[in-house]
């Protein structure tokens, strides 16, 4: 048994006696957008520094908590708060989470972010599909020792963003009243924001937001086979000339403002889940 292999045995086995019910999807929370867990009847709440072998969140806005509980009628488990390079993990260590929901028994994943739109017709507020994504300037977490048992050597990337669940969000939105960017998520390490160099390199690049999570979150899941659906509150528009400024308050309080419509697109893919 790999040192992973057993860890994670332990993180499911430690969390399935206290939650014996396995949720049929996952959700990951970013950085102010935890209102959704209002909506959950939650049935069992675990905090991360309870969790053997799980990181702790550390950043503003990230509670830091697993939720399990019913939503829109199906089993579900939350992550309020996620994990970043940034606060000092390996790429493994932010992607662990993502391995231990799916041996939990998760079906589908749902992951939201906060990130910095690049596409000019973008404005703040907006919620962008994730249809792909570029992560080659950010680190991989299937670097090193191949665990066969929980993914193959090299995982396919063509599509790591499910189509199946992206139609059944714009389905959700449309009936909804609420209008959708698509678009291609940038990934890189942060903790600073992006230079205005470095957002035009992205824009050129092909990349219409760009954020400081999720990359490895994704990566992991294909690694398992696990279908994904992601999507990022648009909180600042970094490729404007003029003098303006990004500050994490900035993203927090755009973050809260796009709640209500994030919010309604989960619970109504949940239901169609």
């Amino acid at each position: 048994m790999s040192t992973l292999t057993g860890k994670l045995k332990e993180t499911v086995a430690f969390i399935k006696r206290l939650v014996p019910a396995d949720p049929q999807t996952g959700i990951i929370l970013g950085s102010g957008l935890g209102n959704l867990t209002g909506e959950i009847q939650v049935e069992q709440e675990i905090y991360y520094r309870d969790i053997p072998h799980f990181p702790v969140s550390t950043v503003e806005g990230h509670s830091g908590k697993l939720i399990f509980g019913m939503l829109s009628g199906k089993r579900v488990v939350v992550m309020s708060g996620r994990f970043h390079i940034y606060e000092g993990y390996s790429p493994q260590e932010v992607a662990y989470p993502v391995r231990v929901l799916a041996l939990l028994g998760i079906k589908a994943l749902l992951i939201s972010n906060a990130a910095g739109g690049v596409n000019a017709n973008f404005k703040p507020g907006d919620l962008m599909i994730i249809t792909d994504h570029i992560g080659i300037f950010t680190l991989n977490p299937l670097i090193g020792a191949n665990e066969e048992a929980l993914g193959p050597r090299f995982p396919d990337m063509s599509a790591p963003y499910s189509w199946e669940l992206i139609a059944k969000a714009k389905a959700v939105a449309s009936a909804n009243g609420i209008s959708l960017q698509e678009g291609v998520y940038f990934g890189v390490t942060g903790p600073s924001f992006e230079t205005r160099a470095e957002y035009r390199l992205i824009r050129t690049l092909g990349a219409d937001a760009v954020g400081m999570s999720t990359v490895q979150e994704v990566i992991v899941a294909a690694h398992m086979g696990l279908p994904v659906f992601g999507v990022s509150v648009i909180s600042n528009i970094g490729i404007r000339d003029d003098n303006n400024t990004v500050t994490h308050q900035e993203v927090l309080d755009e973050a809260k403002t796009a709640e209500p419509k994030l919010t309604a697109i989960f619970k109504g893919l949940v239901a169609e889940l």
